[in-house]
């Protein structure tokens, strides 16, 4: 069977620019990629009928399914609807569906007056089919020629998502026959892209030709992705978790989770699985790593909270670190994180802490200890460890560095020491 393959368009200068982040595309990819649709490219163009035109004819050359967001509003700016009007022919045409519900909205919902800048959004090509929009005011529109499908949808996330959900799958399940894909993803740490390559290749030479790997790699850790397409879905699940079995095997050392989790989840719920808590003193990260876990829906069944320490008198009262050991050894050292994880421990009454303490720069280092230099310690009321990190990124990275590596020695600690 042909792969159904798409292309997404997103418009607006704001994108461009940077000003608004495309969080658009990565849902509608994950969206239709649960539907057997490959997801070939994604492209962002502003708010210019040329470069409009010019991505539609560029992406419908080699795809089945265009999908484009953004540019559907009620101001001047917004010149999708027109753009679209003129490349399929046509005209604009007063949707009497649409008319009414906008005058609910406007009346029964929002309580304000419906404007004629408002009401113009009911006006539509005569040659789409209208997708209602339940969640605003701005409707999708279903275009098709030769052969492919072009969608315009509101660049609003939630009511994008609705269509999406609601309209768009639906129709395209319908109009297309589509293969089966599936993924098996997992997540390594402790060893980098090229080292995986290198211990992996002889295995990945000999993956079928409808199986394809990819590598991830972000923040100290690799993600590796099976993906497999086929017209037998029994087929290609045992196909998948045979090849995803033997990959496991050979990163066995260097594996956190073998779902397409993070490290913060996969953290998370080896705590749940155990039923055990923890806790963090943090200095240079500043409250990040205890961000990075309290972002995970249900946090609150493993972890109690955070002293965020960042100047060494709240060290000295919080955490009742030694003045000494700041004097002899500086604040950031393992014997100060050291103590300063044996204190939240007592202090929040949990089973596990993680203690940070660096120089996160660009300022602030020394000979002796550079930019970059971090201490962790991780353990329970039984033992402690510690590991020192020499990081050489600005200072985003490095905050971004030192919350991966100590949550990882914390969820090697645990699985080594349970």
């Amino acid at each position: 069977m042909e792969k159904i393959i798409a292309s997404i368009i997103t418009i607006g200068d704001e994108l461009l620019i940077g000003q608004v982040i495309d969080t658009n595309s990565a849902f509608i990819s994950q969206e239709l990629n649960k539907i057997g649709v490959w997801v070939k490219r994604r492209v962002a163009v502003g708010d210019s009928r040329e470069e409009i035109i010019r991505a539609l004819n560029e992406e419908s050359r080699d795809t089945n399914i265009i999908i484009i967001t953004g540019g559907l509003g009620p101001t001047a700016d917004d010149i999708t609807k027109p753009v679209l009007c003129e490349y399929f022919g046509g005209k604009l045409v007063m949707n009497e569906e649409v008319r009414k519900h906008l005058v609910y909205l406007f009346e029964q919902v929002f309580r304000r007056p419906l404007i004629e800048r408002n009401l113009k959004q009911a006006e539509l090509p005569e040659v789409c089919t209208v997708l209602p929009n339940a969640r605003g005011t701005a409707p999708g529109m279903w275009f098709e020629k030769d052969g492919k499908v072009f969608v315009s949808l509101p660049g609003v996330p939630h009511e994008m998502k609705g269509l999406i959900t609601n309209e768009v799958l639906p129709r395209l399940q319908k109009t297309f026959s589509m293969p089966f894909i599936a993924h098996r993803t997992l997540l390594t740490a402790g060893i980098g892209e090229s080292f995986i390559a290198e211990t992996i290749k002889h295995w990945e030479e000999k993956l079928p030709e409808h199986l394809k790997l990819a590598y991830l790699p972000n923040y100290g850790m690799v993600r590796l992705r099976i993906t497999g397409w086929s017209t037998d879905k029994a087929k290609l699940e045992n196909e998948l978790n045979t090849e995803f079995a033997q990959l496991k095997i050979l990163v066995q050392e260097w594996l956190v989770t073998d779902e397409d989790h993070t490290l913060p989840m996969a953290l998370s719920k080896l705590l749940r699985l155990k039923n055990k808590t923890m806790t963090t003193a943090e200095s240079c990260t500043g409250g990040y790593i205890a961000h990075l876990i309290t972002a995970i829906p249900g946090a609150s069944n493993i972890y109690k909270g955070s002293i965020i320490s960042y100047d060494n008198e709240i060290k000295i009262k919080e955490l009742k670190v030694s003045p000494a050991t700041l004097q002899k050894a500086g604040a950031v050292s393992e014997e100060v994180v050291k103590e300063m994880a044996a204190a939240v421990l007592m202090k929040m009454n949990t089973d596990y802490a993680l203690a940070v303490s660096g120089i996160m720069g660009p300022d602030g280092g020394s000979p002796e200890k550079p930019v970059g230099t971090v201490w962790v310690a991780a353990g329970d009321r039984n033992k402690l460890v510690t590991q020192k990190f020499q990081f050489r990124f600005d200072r985003d990275r490095n905050i971004e560095m030192t919350a991966t590596q100590a949550l990882n020695l914390l969820r090697k600690f645990i699985v080594e020491h349970a």
